[in-house]
């Protein structure tokens, strides 16, 4: 909300995205792959993760491969399995990247939150 109610700016909303770019490849990694791998830590399944994301196995382990050819490094460890099937898991450095990345999404939060109502706040004068 960017006002009191009845304020011209009142159902306006402020909205941001967050990723990183490569310089070379013009790769990107966003918010939408980091909740792929926060799923994937999650439920330990590549598979289950797709499914809680509403995107195909065959998208999600595509857009893992793309982020891991543009980091350079592995995100997510698959371990086959035998009757019970196999499982997925995030590898240190795809461990690091998502608690880094939850971090840094929190700080912006809470600098864009002081930020927005300030500017909100003059225009509301």
């Amino acid at each position: 909300m960017a006002g009191p109610k009845g304020a011209k700016y009142y159902d306006i909303f402020l909205h941001y995205r967050v990723w990183l770019e490569n310089r070379t490849s013009h790769g990107t990694l966003d918010d939408q792959l980091v909740l792929l791998l926060k799923a994937i830590r999650e439920s330990g399944s590549l598979s289950s993760a797709a499914d809680m994301m509403g995107i195909s196995y065959r998208k999600a382990w595509g857009d893992i491969g793309k982020a891991e050819e543009f980091l350079g490094f592995k995100l997510v460890e698959k371990i086959r399995g035998g009757k019970d099937g196999g499982l997925s898991r995030l590898t240190l450095d795809g461990k690091e990247l998502v608690d880094s990345f939850e971090e840094l999404h929190s700080e912006f939060d809470q600098s864009i939150y002081r930020i927005t109502r300030k500017f909100f706040h003059n225009l509301n004068k």
